[in-house]
């Protein structure tokens, strides 16, 4: 093997084997800090040079995270987000259909909001649902992780990698994402609550008393968390109708993010307190990512394996299979990037693309560092709550549920192909 290979290779496994052994050996490093662990290793060991490094961090991403861990924090300080979370999840009466809102509920806002925005906000509610009735917060929060996954892949916007394969189509992206996508996102979500109900331990059919409507919201603070989350979904309007009619005018995902994050701490009195409950040990995670990934890619790693794939390159069941294998590697971004180039020099058609975006989205949920929501929501629910997602309790699920998620999208691409 290439000696530039192994370097990147060796601490990349080193990662990887952290993160699924913390839990095993007993170890007390958080996953944040395993990933910094891991950068600091790439830099040490020069397969990255600092100048690289800064270059590798992927600002929007960063900003638009910053600005959703600003709005996230206002929301649930100012108790907001009780009120909102309330209003859908109180008709719940047996912990099936707990299990059922949060699954649906987390898919069909993934699909508006970004996976990544739905998993910031959706931990605390989902382990305040939980402990309100009594129940173990875990499969919930499976739930979630499993449902943010699968409901993003019907959007151009529901993550990062949707978006690069939409800049690369012609026509109305939202259309071909729903024409291609959304049999195939109605499935994943199916299958998704049935894993978690046939993996869980509670009695789905006990009666759950209902919930006391939490404390109106009032003050400064709720008064601006609520004016900045309609703004935010203004805005999400905006950026989906401004596509949708092919405007000229973009609505950049920052934008979205930084603008209603901006009105809390611009008239919110209470903005230190907000800012210093942002989730900052999530975005050390991020940028610490940013400097793994670009040090792998750098190596030639995904490059590599993507060329000797050949003419297959634009085959559905082959999309599939790499896409499960190396997002588990690179992370499903950077191997998207990666894979575009390949299917445009193969004049690849359109079912080749919708591959694409479902098989790299889904292989999300095969592992706990399959997905970047998946990171957060683990680890806000254990620095924040005290709950525990071991990296095998999470894959023991998540690995035949995507299995039959990727295998189902494949079926019905081939059917309608």
């Amino acid at each position: 093997m290439n000696a530039t290979l192994v370097v990147p290779l060796v601490v990349l496994g080193a990662v990887i084997a952290l993160i699924a052994l913390r839990q095993v050996a007993g170890l007390r490093l958080r996953i944040w800090q395993i990933m910094v662990l891991g950068a600091a290793g790439m830099l040490l060991a020069r397969s990255i040079d600092p100048d690289e490094a800064v270059r590798s961090l992927d600002v929007d991403v960063m900003l638009f995270l910053g600005g959703m861990f600003v709005l996230g924090r206002a929301l649930e300080d100012s108790g907001v987000l009780a009120q909102l979370s309330h209003r859908l999840f109180a008709r719940a009466r047996s912990e099936s259909a707990l299990t059922a809102l949060v699954v649906v509920g987390s898919g069909a806002a993934s699909a508006m909001l970004m996976n990544d925005t739905v998993a910031i906000v959706g931990v605390p509610v989902v382990v305040a649902l939980g402990r309100a009735h009594h129940l173990d917060v875990r499969p919930l929060l499976l739930g979630l992780a499993f449902g943010v996954t699968a409901g993003s892949v019907v959007s151009p916007i529901g993550n990062p990698q949707n978006l690069l394969v939409a800049l690369a189509l012609e026509g109305n992206p939202f259309v071909t994402f729903a024409v291609w996508l959304a049999v195939p996102t109605a499935i994943a979500l199916a299958l998704t609550y049935a894993a978690i109900r046939l993996t869980s331990r509670g009695d789905s059919k006990r009666p759950l008393a209902p919930l006391s409507p939490p404390a109106t919201a009032r003050g400064g603070l709720a008064r601006v968390s609520r004016i900045a989350f309609v703004l935010l979904l203004g805005l999400v309007a905006a950026r989906v109708l401004l596509v949708a009619v092919g405007s000229p005018i973009e609505v950049r995902l920052t934008a979205v993010a930084l603008i209603p994050a901006a009105l809390v701490l611009l008239l919110a009195r209470e903005r230190l307190s907000v800012l210093r409950g942002v989730d900052w040990p999530t975005l050390a995670f991020f940028a610490a990512l940013f400097v793994v990934v670009e040090a792998v890619d750098s190596a030639g790693v995904t490059g590599e394996v993507v060329k000797r794939l050949g003419s297959g390159v634009g085959e559905t069941p082959l999309i599939l299979v790499v896409s499960a294998a190396l997002s588990q590697i690179v992370s499903n971004v950077p191997l998207v990037a990666l894979y575009l180039p390949a299917l445009q020099e193969a004049g690849a058609d359109t079912e080749a693309y919708m591959a694409l975006a479902a098989g790299s989205t889904l292989a999300g949920n095969l592992t706990l560092i399959g997905a970047a929501s998946n990171v957060i929501v683990v680890d806000v629910a254990e620095r924040r709550f005290g709950v525990t997602l071991g990296f095998w309790e999470f894959t023991r699920i998540g690995a035949p549920l995507a299995l039959a998620q990727l295998l189902a999208t494949g079926g019905w691409l081939a059917l309608v192909g």
